[in-house]
């Protein structure tokens, strides 16, 4: 049995990481894209000992990228959440941290041509629609990764990327409250689910016996908190319109608290079933929204900020994230848009092979050797 080798870049977006491949290099069959999706990150193993997976959730995202036929984009951006151990693949949700890769792969890719020092992007997220403008700096006509930006939860500077995300408002279910209320109450406890760029339930962490300023360790070592917040997502996705949520990383959880370093609002972000070591890209517009907004589990939690756009400090596990949530009319839920700072660093180019066995394909199906390996620089 052989091994198919299918080019690459391994890109840090964010504070994520993973693969960055040309769409029409893989399977168009999602069962077939699974597989392979799970063999190149080694998907089944805590370490994923037999990929390029890194142990942890953040570590094993993979993008999809390909030229759009959309009017108003230039590139389709086509998200995979690779599970860490259990061998599955969500293509439900998009990732804020691994979009802030996809200008600078796009232009590494051949897919959209470098204009001038700065260069931008439109983008369109496959996986919910929704539309994001990347600006990229280009100067000499390359991607230039250096400069003196720094996010929390990724060490040293580097360019700065900035991201406006569009149709960010009810970008899954339809509408920012799938509920159809501001608060709902379910086994016990009060919860906010909103969809602004993720589907969200959203907690106090007091109501679960926390502080809220947890580590990350100390969340993931709390089974009985995790039991708890999965029953009210379960219950919370079928209520949001989203069906049998059991097997699917959305809605995802999000715990808030007083900030306690400046910000205005503490966040915890859950994957859902391991606690993310920063802060989601999309998870954090979810939760600026959600702390804007009188009548959530916010109320009495947050000094919210006045004026339009808004800027909501999280305070999140490694650090702060600002949000810029540009609302039509102060005070009210009409998201037109959201924007963030990021940065980006290719890591590495070259090509990842899949044993022939993960394509599921016949000889007369087997590609030539060499279709899936154009060279991206």
């Amino acid at each position: 049995m052989g091994q198919q080798a299918i080019s690459f870049l391994l890109m840090r977006a964010g504070t994520s990481r993973g693969p960055f491949f040309l769409r029409d290099h893989l399977p168009s069959d999602p069962d077939r894209l699974s597989r392979v999706l799970i063999a190149a990150v080694g998907s089944g193993h805590a370490l994923n000992i037999d990929g390029i997976g890194g142990g942890n959730a953040v570590t094993t995202k993979v993008a999809m990228l390909s030229k759009s036929e959309d009017e108003w984009a230039d590139v389709d951006y086509f998200f995979a959440q690779v599970s860490v151990a259990d061998q599955k693949v969500d293509f439900k949700p998009t990732c804020g941290n691994m979009l802030s890769g996809v200008g600078p792969a796009a232009i590494e890719m051949g897919l959209h041509p470098v204009a001038g020092d700065m260069t931008e992007i439109k983008i369109r997220a496959v996986n919910t629609g929704a539309r994001v403008i990347a600006k990229v700096k280009t100067p000499n006509g390359q991607v230039c990764y250096d400069g003196d930006t720094r996010i929390d939860g990724v060490p040293g500077e580097a360019a700065a990327i900035e991201l406006s995300f569009m149709d960010v408002a009810g970008s899954s279910t339809g509408a920012i409250l799938p509920t159809g209320a501001a608060r709902d109450t379910i086994d016990g406890i009060d919860v906010t689910c909103m969809d602004v760029a993720m589907p969200m339930v959203i907690a106090r962490a007091t109501d679960f016996g926390l502080t809220g300023h947890e580590t990350r360790e100390e969340l993931d070592a709390n089974q009985a908190l995790f039991e708890r917040m999965e029953r009210i997502r379960r219950a919370a996705g079928k209520k949001m319109g989203m069906g049998d949520v059991a097997d699917s990383v959305t809605p995802k959880f999000g715990l808030i608290a007083p900030a306690i370093n400046g910000g205005t609002v503490a966040g915890r972000y859950f994957m859902p079933w391991t606690t993310h070591p920063t802060m989601a890209v999309t998870g954090a517009q979810c939760l600026a929204t959600c702390a804007l907004t009188e009548g959530t589990v916010a109320d009495g939690l947050v000094d919210r900020p006045v004026g339009v756009p808004a800027t909501v400090m999280l305070e999140h596990p490694l650090g702060k994230m600002d949000v810029a949530v540009d609302l039509a009319n102060a005070g009210e839920i009409d998201v037109r848009s959201v924007g963030l700072i990021r940065t980006a660093r290719k890591i590495a180019a070259g090509e990842i092979f899949v044993p022939d066995a993960a394509w599921g394909w016949g000889e007369t199906e087997k590609p030539e050797a060499g279709a899936n390996r154009k060279m991206i620089a």
